[in-house]
């Protein structure tokens, strides 16, 4: 079955390579979906659900179904969603939610949450010789869990997957020598998972200008080196935001969200290190939230499992997670310095993925709560953010005094 669809990838490939006639240059590179004629239905007398998705041109596309929870994946390059709200496709029963938007650099994706398992019976896109539109229909079918299991997960291609992870070695030391201090600032979510949204806002958005902000602020002052781990509106996996860092030698890792609660008011900011088990229940479900955004977006996380590995990272983070503690404690103290707009319990600690750099310091910063009025109008607020931007800064000047002092007692 994989070999199958790859080989439909490459074929459109082909097809996309060759000479266009007039007409067909016109239409672009990026397909559009044509809501109208799109929809996922079921098909009468019980006899499974039906995709049809309704494109102004064909694009290569690859179709495949993942585990843990169920879901089909469709990824494309490249199609203009155009603002068109997924839950308005979904007219079957076997579907609980559907999610667009654009997974990385010039490929799109939905998934399709099942509500039982499901196989891909039949999987065709057909094109209209007169006018280049496409149209892409799948067929499903009722299967059992032992088969569903057996066949789900994405088919292996270099093209697709993310290189081995990078071995562990040690964290270079920001600011020695005069060397600037390499931070990566993490814009949490992006693309098909937009993270929290509320009043019209998504958190995906807000962390991407208030990260471009930040670097701005932090090249400003001097003795930073800053990298993104998007620069977009595009998705990047928990494991690539690690591997980004990775590549950019990153001294500090800062990862940026503002969450929404969906009972109760919050209000300040909070940092968050890493911990095998929550300091809190609250802190817990927001781990727990934050790993199944890179779920539902349809990663597949089985082969993640190395126990070797673990080991090795466990030992790593001992020089590590002290030194992350102590950013935390900075930056808690530079944004109450600053904006005096922190929680309660601004301290707090979980299993978030994204912090799971053995070898770089690294802290989760929920800047502030969309679900709370007064916290989304700073979110929005350019002069707000410009105050949060700088109390991190001073944050990360402080952290790196403190860190020089103590580091001739850790290679004790």
């Amino acid at each position: 079955m994989t070999r199958r669809f790859l080989s439909i990838i490459a074929c459109l490939a082909a097809l996309a390579a060759s000479p266009l006639t007039a007409q067909e240059r016109a239409l672009g590179g990026l397909a559009r979906l044509d809501a109208e004629n799109s929809a996922i239905t079921d098909r009468a007398w019980g006899r499974g659900t039906e995709v049809t998705l309704a494109l102004s041109q064909g694009v290569p596309w690859r179709v495949f179904t993942l585990s843990d929870p169920a879901r089909l994946v469709l990824d494309f390059r490249e199609v203009d969603w155009g603002g068109v709200d997924p839950a308005t496709l979904d007219r079957s029963e076997a579907i609980s939610e559907v999610h667009t938007g654009a997974y990385r650099k010039g490929w799109s994706r939905l998934v399709a949450l099942l509500e039982t398992p499901m196989a891909v019976e039949q999987a065709g896109l057909s094109l209209d010789p007169e006018t280049g539109a496409a149209k892409l229909r799948l067929r499903l079918a009722e299967t059992d869990a032992e088969t569903f299991a057996a066949r789900a997960g994405a088919p292996r291609d270099p093209r697709w997957d993310l290189p081995d992870p990078a071995p562990v070695r040690a964290a270079a030391r920001g600011g020695v020598e005069g060397r600037p201090l390499r931070v990566m600032l993490d814009p949490g979510h992006g693309g098909i998972d937009p993270g929290a949204v509320y009043g019209g806002e998504t958190e995906a958005n807000l962390m991407l200008i208030f990260a471009r902000e930040l670097k701005e602020v932090l090249l400003r002052a001097g003795g930073f080196e800053v990298s993104m781990t998007r620069e977009d509106d595009i998705f990047v996996s928990l494991e690539g935001r690690i591997e980004a860092a990775h590549d950019a030698n990153a001294d500090v890792f800062l990862s940026l969200h503002a969450d929404a609660l969906a009972e109760g008011i919050a209000r300040g900011a909070t940092v968050y290190t890493l911990a095998e088990e929550a300091s809190d229940a609250a802190s817990a479900a927001l781990a727990e939230r934050h790993d199944r955004d890179d779920i539902l977006a349809g990663l597949d996380l089985a082969r993640t499992d190395d126990r070797v590995a673990g080991v090795l990272m466990d030992l790593a983070r001992l020089d590590t997670a002290p030194r992350s503690t102590g950013l935390a404690r900075a930056l808690v103290g530079g944004i109450e310095n600053a904006t005096g707009n922190v929680h309660k319990r601004p301290l707090r600690s979980a299993g978030f993925s994204v912090l799971k750099s053995a070898d770089i310091p690294s802290v989760l910063i929920e800047v502030g709560y969309l679900s709370t009025p007064q916290e989304l109008r700073n979110l929005r607020d350019p002069a707000w953010r410009a105050g949060m931007a700088a109390g991190i800064r001073d944050g990360l000047q402080t952290w790196l005094v403190e860190d020089a002092a103590l580091d001739g007692l850790r290679r004790q």
